[in-house]
């Protein structure tokens, strides 16, 4: 996995200043650290039950270092960091001009979608931002639509490039599937997605022909060529261009002949050999899947396997995918499966299972049940049925409960947000119209009447091992709204606003997603990048909550940091880890991982 720095931060608040950095994946779970004010040592004693501290001596005016400590030797020290004055950061961003569709329709530009990794082998992220435009749609819909951006920042503002994705890649959250990752394990992360002709890279280098325009009357593009393209982290520079598999070939053989159905997108990381990074591309999930596994290793892209649920053996697999995908070990065997919805593609390109319960918009996969081995999977499926909304064994499909649906679900989530209860909660969106569906423990026992109003995200938040519930305050004129981060009271059964971003926007619509909720510095405890409302900065929100609980950065939990990868894939999910991470959790195993250094090989 990626080596990442130690990720410091300093945020002033009431009574001081408040500090975080994060314990390695590499490190022990022991580790001792001393930190630092100007040069002068904040602790009295080593500190060793947490990643955090308040300085009540800090000012906006200090400076803060930290240093891990090994038996009675200090080791090496953090690079320096400044006092943030609030509990974000801003990062300005370049937005786009707008422009005019063929039909004459004038369009403009949000910041939408991001992920991240370290472009330029220093330890620290970068940015990878999307840029929608206002007339983005779904397959469903007709209509021309803006070109979609790729931009790369530093974390301190500093615009690295734009990839323009061109008026051949049509612009909505089912088409632009990109994945950022080191792919190659050189320690600088690149970055891969679907281009076409007239695509422009970070270097403005055109790839194909630059004056083919494919779009049809109806703004879909049913035809010409269709590519996959990986590009270096650090300039946007083209570094390979090959045909895209899964290929399109007759549109009407995925189950219409308007484009819907063809042009459904989901794409992954995944180590499917235990070891080394792949990339993995999908199309389709009503009717038809395929799923094409890449390697992009010494300079080469090569492709691994294809799975069709065309082959022989495999047309129970048709019609099984979500609009969401998720990468983990479900079986143990040490490499990874591509959880595709209702169906599992193990790492060699076979099908492991399938449950048969079809497509669904919402899916939730890890250590859900603390008394179970294994991971878990929740699901919300669109086709009403007896197991509408269930639970599943990871690793084998069995069905361990499940209630009976009357419509399309369309939201759902699982997280722990009630001591009382061994594990995750779940519930849906269906739970809240429908009056009475109330909220499940994992074991599928109905523990309330009542449904927590939010449906989207959960994050690791405030000082205790519950998570919140991350989402917005919806605007049923403009389809988006403000950020919000809730505290569900279980006691008195209603939501608690902990922190309202004023000034931010969510992402596509009723999804609520921001641009990238993920373990970015500090702490274990998660961040959250909003865009500001006219998109001319990110904002990366960080806790100030003071914590006991001491757990490696999740960053380095293979299952979390793939979520991480695969989040801005068609409709976001949060992402979770391996283990279980909740009230009463057990200290979890140090992650069986490796790091990799830019220009230094190989660190164990």
């Amino acid at each position: 996995m990626e080596h990442i720095g130690r990720g410091l931060v300093a945020i002033k608040v009431e009574k001081g200043v408040y500090v975080g950095w994060r314990l390695l994946g590499t490190e022990p779970a022991d580790f001792a650290f001393n930190l630092y004010r100007d040069g002068e040592k904040v602790n009295a004693a080593p500190i060793r039950t947490s990643t955090n501290y308040l300085d009540e001596r800090g000012t906006l005016e200090s400076t803060y270092t930290v240093r891990p400590v090994f038996g009675e030797e200090e080791l090496e020290e953090s690079a320096p960091v400044s006092v943030w004055s609030s509990n974000y950061h801003s990062v300005p961003l370049r937005k786009p001009e707008g422009g005019v569709t063929p039909a004459g329709e004038e369009y403009t530009y949000s910041a939408n979608d991001a992920s991240v990794g370290d472009v330029d082998g220093d330890g620290e992220y970068e940015i990878i931002l999307k840029w929608d435009p206002s007339n983005s749609h779904d397959n469903a819909h007709s209509g021309y639509t803006g070109n979609a951006y790729l931009d790369a920042y530093k974390l301190d503002g500093r615009f690295l490039w734009r990839i323009d994705l061109g008026r051949n890649i049509r612009a909505g959250a089912h088409y632009t599937q990109f994945l950022v990752y080191d792919f190659d394990g050189d320690g600088k992360a690149e970055i891969a997605c679907k281009t076409a002709d007239g695509t422009v890279d970070g270097t403005g280098q055109v790839i194909g022909d630059p004056d083919a325009d494919y779009r049809n009357e109806r703004g879909f593009i049913l035809e010409g060529p269709e590519f996959l393209t990986v590009f270096d982290g650090l300039t946007g520079r083209a570094l390979a261009t090959t045909d895209y598999d899964p290929p399109r070939g007759d549109v009407s053989a995925w189950g219409d002949s308007k484009g819907n159905r063809v042009d459904r997108f989901l794409a992954c990381v995944a180590y499917l050999d235990g070891v080394r990074p792949s990339l993995v591309m999908c199309r389709g999930y009503y009717t038809r899947s395929v799923l094409a596994a890449f390697n992009w290793r010494d300079g080469e892209l090569t492709k691994v396997w294809t799975f069709d649920s065309n082959n022989p053996g495999y047309a129970g697999y048709a019609g099984q995918g979500n609009h969401s995908v998720a990468v983990a070990d479900v079986d143990g065997d040490g490499m990874d499966e591509i959880v595709y919805g209702s169906c599992v593609i193990d790492h060699d390109g076979t099908g492991l299972y399938v449950t048969g319960l079809g497509h669904g918009d919402a899916m939730h996969v890890g250590s859900l049940d603390p008394s179970r081995p294994g991971l878990e999977v929740y699901q919300v499926h669109e086709n009403p049925s007896d197991k509408g909304i269930e639970v599943h064994d990871a690793r084998t499909g069995e069905i361990l409960w499940g209630l009976p649906t009357s419509t399309d679900i369309g939201r759902g989530l699982a997280a722990d947000i009630d001591p009382r209860y061994d594990g995750a909660e779940v519930w849906s969106s269906d739970h809240w119209k429908q009056g009475g569906f109330g909220l499940y423990n994992i074991r599928g026992e109905k523990i309330s009447d009542v449904t927590p109003q939010s449906f989207n995200f959960a994050i690791w938040w405030d000082g205790d091992l519950l998570r919140e519930l991350l989402d917005h305050e919806y605007d049923p004129d403009t389809g988006i709204g403000e950020g919000r981060i809730y505290k569900w009271d279980y006691e008195k059964e209603r939501l608690i606003t902990l922190m309202t971003p004023e000034g931010t926007r969510s992402n596509n619509g009723t999804k609520g997603n921001p641009c990238l909720q993920a373990d970015l510095f500090g702490d274990w405890r998660e961040e959250v990048i909003w865009r500001s409302a006219d998109s001319t900065e990110l904002r990366i929100y960080s806790t100030t909550e003071v914590t006991e609980h001491r757990i490696h950065t999740l960053m380095h939990d293979p299952v979390y940091r793939l979520s991480v990868a695969w989040q801005n894939v068609c409709y976001n999910q949060p992402p979770h880890p391996g283990f279980y991470l909740g009230h009463g959790m057990e200290q979890p195993p140090a992650p069986a991982i490796y790091v990799t250094k830019h220009n230094e090989g190989t660190e164990k």
